[in-house]
């Protein structure tokens, strides 16, 4: 069990795993007054405030020497002294903390006292932190515990807090608040509405649910299946003394105005919850239930007809107090037959029988997907070239920056299988500034990326290597075994090998990862066969590599090669810059996780495809590979969209179908669709946005790294496939000149990266 927790000036948050919680109420009693000053010493020792406060303090004292021969000390080396001073007067601060017993001793050193004054008073108001607790503990200051279903606004900043607030030693790609989904566009008004249903809604379900009665047999029926009526909630008098001449129907009076209306087939039941009433009628069944399960068969029936309503409300027709029915409402939770929370806003528990609460939940789906304006298939291109940030609001170049940029566009593209060249050529270098292919080596090698090479299916056919269209696909390694579980039902069997690929494979299961030149050595081939083994082993999706290195030397052409080696010499960057080659990591079956929506691989590709287009239907999936079919995709779909986290309706016009988005896709949606824009975006066919003849209307293009497509307002103005130039639209000469120049892409060395030439 790992506790995270982070911590701000104004905030502290609590990150606890699955299977460990605790009582809310329980947090304002772990702190006392009494011992609250002691705490916050030992954990300010801990802290940066004091490593700072003590350099500070010994340089004050000259204890640390700030000039040497006339000559200032680097500060480095001050900072050295300064710890070399602490080992010496307080030995347990820089101690191994396993070896540390209990608490650490404060020496009577008077820089020390003198530093933790500094923390406490000047840095930290500790005299006004004590005086709080004990206020509290007087009860001169309430604490108010709230369990809410969504984060409140003023949590908002520790929860996206940066690594300086960690508490703890996670990394910050691993914290459980990345998990937690913040409501976008929520102010402090709307904070209070999280999870209330609308009124008008609660009020149409309870009308559709009142029975409408027609006559004396009908209001038998309702008796029947509803446990009882008050005498106002029937009022036909006339029909319940026919139902008393017939000894079908007896009166029971539980209160002060108060009258029950029971039928003589529920007649056992109020038997056993008022033994000592006197009742005109025999009851159909003589046998006699116990209490308990005679009030809790009561409370279902009644909660099918009322509604989201208290408990108080609820028994109070029966002359009982909620604490009479609360073990009954507990145990018909426990069964889901009711469910629990604040759902009318009334800011006090209600119970609300499940049926009921999905219809209100399902008509608060209906209102807002009517709310939904749909969009023209051209603005959705719009919408979607935003999306991937390849234009700007005003057309004008929002492309990201950096590693982190990197690792947020592989995220957005976890999972497309795209040939082996075309995504540095194509899609990286379309959605980075400056992209450089180190930037790409450095997360592989750093563990946090992974490429591989998925299967395509049907009977495995012998191949000699991986050739510049050999479908790759880069995600985050923790989300490797997703997408191969996905893919597992595709595979028939082990493909032919040739000797050589064998060899390498055998000393690769033997002896683990290993360099280029160790496979040469245990495989006792020369150089050019394992490269040529291992380029059959990738293109079978049984190898991967530590870098994108390794594929992109597999796939450059051996006249590239050559032209590097007449130009740089002995220089090489292939296949022996590389790193380590490895065993693709086999399918690993995924834990089952409680509340879980679907299996948990088609749950995360499900969000992954969320994540890559915002908005997502089925139409839009048609040329998608290696994905679970569409019935288990919308079936989680349907339930993110329950949760709240998701919006379903109808985004795009001229498709079939439900469709999904995410709430912050919808907006942009809407913004994108009132905005005026004639921004022009040329991209390649391989890229995961080449929706002509899918979303617009017209021919599809092949999805070849040298075919490429411009589009002008979201529509497609020109192609450029198999060598041929086509326009779509009527162009002048002008136009199709620059057209023709948006075609043409910038020429990167995206197959390999020419190192600086040598001096003469």
């Amino acid at each position: 069990f790992e506790l995270q927790a982070s911590a701000l000036e104004d905030s502290i948050v609590l990150s606890l795993g699955p299977t460990h919680s605790f009582a809310l109420d329980e947090v304002k009693s772990y702190l006392k007054s009494a011992s609250a000053r002691d705490v916050l010493i030992q954990a300010l020792l801990d802290a940066p405030m004091f490593g700072t406060r003590w350099r500070w303090n010994a340089t004050a004292a000259l204890a640390v020497r700030r000039m040497n021969g006339g000559k200032k000390v680097p500060p480095q080396f001050q900072r050295s002294d300064a710890q070399d001073l602490l080992t010496v007067v307080f030995p347990d601060q820089l101690a191994c903390a396993e070896n540390v017993a209990g608490e650490r001793e404060i020496p009577e050193h008077p820089l020390v006292l003198q530093t933790l004054r500094d923390c406490l008073h000047e840095t930290m108001d500790v005299d006004g932190f004590v005086r709080l607790l004990a206020r509290i503990e007087a009860g001169d200051v309430g604490i108010t515990s709230c369990e809410l279903a969504s984060p409140s606004p003023l949590s908002h900043a520790i929860l996206n807090a940066r690594p300086y607030a960690f508490l703890d030693d996670g990394e910050a790609e691993e914290r459980r608040t990345k998990a937690v989904r913040i409501q976008p566009w929520m102010d402090l008004q709307t904070a209070a509405d999280i999870g209330r249903l609308d009124l008008e809604l609660i009020d149409r379900v309870k009308e559709e649910t009142w029975p409408e009665i027609g006559d004396a047999d009908e209001l038998h029926d309702a008796l029947v299946v509803y446990a009882f009526l008050t005498a106002a909630e029937a009022a036909a008098d006339e029909w319940v003394a026919s139902l008393e001449a017939q000894r079908r129907v007896t009166r029971l009076q539980t209160g002060p105005g108060s009258t029950l209306l029971i039928a003589a087939e529920r007649l056992h039941e109020f038997a056993a919850l008022f033994p000592d009433a006197a009742f005109t009628i025999s009851p159909v069944r003589q046998d006699r239930p116990s209490r308990e399960d005679a009030l809790r068969e009561v409370l279902r029936n009644r909660l099918e007809l009322l509604g989201p309503i208290t408990a108080d409300a609820l028994v109070a027709p029966l002359g009982l107090s909620a604490d009479d029915a609360l073990m009954g409402l507990v145990q018909l939770e426990a069964e889901g037959a009711v469910m629990r929370g604040h759902f009318s806003g009334s800011g006090t528990e209600e119970w609300c029988e499940r049926r009921l609460l999905a219809r209100m939940h399902r008509y608060t789906r209906d209102k807002l997907r009517a709310e939904v304006q749909p969009v023209s298939p051209a603005q959705f291109m719009r919408f979607l070239f935003r999306w991937h940030q390849l234009t700007g609001a005003q057309g004008d170049d929002e492309r990201r920056e950096g590693e982190s940029g990197l690792a947020a566009v592989l995220r957005q593209l976890e999972g497309f299988a795209a040939p082996a060249t075309a995504w540095e050529e194509d899609l990286l270098s379309a959605r980075i500034n400056d992209y450089e292919p180190a930037m790409l080596d450095r997360l592989c090698a750093a563990g946090r990326v992974v490429w591989w090479r998925p299967g395509d299916g049907g009977e495995p056919t012998a191949r000699s290597g991986p050739i510049r269209g050999t479908p790759i696909v880069l995600c985050e390694r923790d989300a490797l075994a997703h997408w191969q579980q996905a893919a597992s039902g595709d595979a028939t069997g082990e493909a032919p090998l040739s000797s050589r690929a064998t060899r390498v494979l055998d000393a690769l299961r033997a002896h683990g990862a290993s360099f280029f030149a160790d496979l040469q050595h245990d495989a006792g081939l020369l150089g050019t066969e394992v490269e040529q083994a291992l380029g059959e082993l990738v293109a079978q999706g049984l190898v991967t590599c530590d870098s994108f290195a390794g594929l992109r030397a597999l796939v450059m052409p051996a006249e590239a090669r050559r032209r590097i080696r007449r130009r740089h010499g002995s220089y090489d960057i292939g296949i022996n810059d590389a790193g380590r080659w490895a065993l693709t990591r086999r399918p690993r079956p995924s834990p089952e996780a409680p509340g879980a929506l679907a299996d948990p691989h088609v749950e995360h590709i499900a969000r992954v495809l969320l994540r890559r287009y915002g908005v997502v239907f089925r139409k839009l999936l048609e040329r998608e590979a290696g994905l679970p079919p569409w019935r288990d995709l919308h079936y989680v779909y349907r339930r993110l969209e329950a949760r709240g986290e998701v919006r379903g309706g109808r985004f795009v016009t001229g498709f079939a179908g439900e469709q999904f988005a995410l709430p912050e896709a919808a907006a942009a949606l809407r913004k994108t669709a009132k905005s005026e824009g004639h921004e022009r975006v040329s991209l390649s066919a391989v890229d995961p946005l080449n929706l002509a003849g899918i979303i617009t209307p017209g021919e599809k293009v092949p999805r070849l790294p040298g075919n490429r497509l411009l589009f002008e307002n979201g529509v497609p103005i020109a192609v450029q496939s198999g060598g041929e130039l086509r326009y779509l639209t009527a162009l002048d000469a002008g136009a199709q000149w620059e057209a023709k120049n948006l075609l043409i892409r910038k020429q990167r060395p995206g197959s390999y990266h020419e190192p600086p030439a040598r001096p003469q």
